[in-house]
C-alpha cells in the first residue's frame, strides 16, 4: 500500500509585479535599461554612446546594493528576489553586452565569436558559482567580479582611435578572453561595491567617462 506524502508549499504573499516598487529593484532595472541602450548603440556603431550606457549600468548595479543595505523593513523574500534579479541582469550587462562589443567592433567577423562565446560561458559560470557559494570566508570574491569587465573595457576603449580597427579588434578580443579567465580563476578579490569610498570613486569615474565620450558625440 502506497502512502501519499503531502508537500507543504510556501506561496508568495505578493504579486510578481509588486517587486518593481522596491527601490533597489528599480535601480537594477535602470541598469538593465542602460545595457539595452548600450547594445543598441553597439549594433548601429555609435560606440561612444554605448560606452556611456555600459558604465551607467555598473553605476546602477552598485547603487542597488548600496540602497538595499541601507533600507529597513525589507523582507527575506525581498532580498532573495532582488538578489536573483541582480544576477540575471548581470549576465546581460557584463556578459552579453561586452560580447556584442567585441563582435560589433570586428564588424561581426565570425572569428570573434570565439572570444565572445568564452566571455558568455565564463560569465555564466562565474555568476552561477557566486549564486551557489557566495563570498569566501574572508568576505572576498573567488575570481574577478564580473562587473569589472565593463569597467575595464570602457577604459580600454578610450584608446581605440590610436589603433587601426583590425588591430584594436584583436586587442578587444584578447582583453575579453583575459577578463573571462580572471572571472573564473581562484584569485581572491575584495567586494569593491561594499565600500562607500569605492562607490564615490565609481561615481566620479562614471561622470568622467560620460563627459569623455559625450564630448566625442558632439
Amino acid at each position: 500500500m502506497t502512502t501519499k506524502k503531502s508537500i507543504s508549499t510556501k506561496f508568495p504573499t505578493k504579486s510578481i509585479l509588486s517587486y518593481i516598487r522596491d527601490i533597489p529593484n528599480i535601480c537594477s532595472l535602470a541598469g538593465l535599461g542602460c545595457s539595452l541602450l548600450a547594445i543598441y548603440f553597439l549594433i548601429i556603431g555609435i560606440y561612444e554612446a554605448a560606452m556611456i550606457g555600459m558604465i551607467w549600468a555598473v553605476a546602477f548595479d552598485w547603487a542597488d546594493g548600496l540602497i538595499a543595505r541601507k533600507m529597513k523593513g525589507r523582507t527575506g523574500d525581498d532580498q532573495k528576489f532582488g538578489g536573483q534579479l541582480d544576477l540575471l541582469i548581470d549576465i546581460v550587462s557584463y556578459g552579453v553586452t561586452p560580447a556584442i562589443l567585441i563582435l560589433s567592433y570586428s564588424n561581426f567577423n565570425p572569428f570573434f565569436l570565439i572570444p565572445a562565446f568564452i566571455m558568455l560561458v565564463f560569465g555564466a559560470i562565474r555568476l552561477s558559482y557566486f549564486s551557489t557559494f557566495g563570498l569566501s570566508s574572508d568576505a572576498k570574491y573567488t575570481g574577478l567580479a564580473i562587473d569589472n569587465n565593463s569597467i575595464i573595457l570602457v577604459f580600454l576603449f578610450m584608446f581605440a582611435e590610436r589603433f587601426e580597427d583590425t588591430s584594436f579588434s584583436f586587442f578587444l578580443g584578447a582583453s575579453g578572453i583575459c577578463l573571462a579567465i580572471l572571472n573564473v580563476s581562484q584569485i581572491k578579490t575584495p567586494k569593491l561595491s561594499g565600500n562607500p569610498v569605492n562607490v564615490i570613486l565609481l561615481a566620479i569615474y562614471t561622470i568622467f567617462i560620460s563627459i569623455f565620450y559625450g564630448w566625442s558625440l558632439l
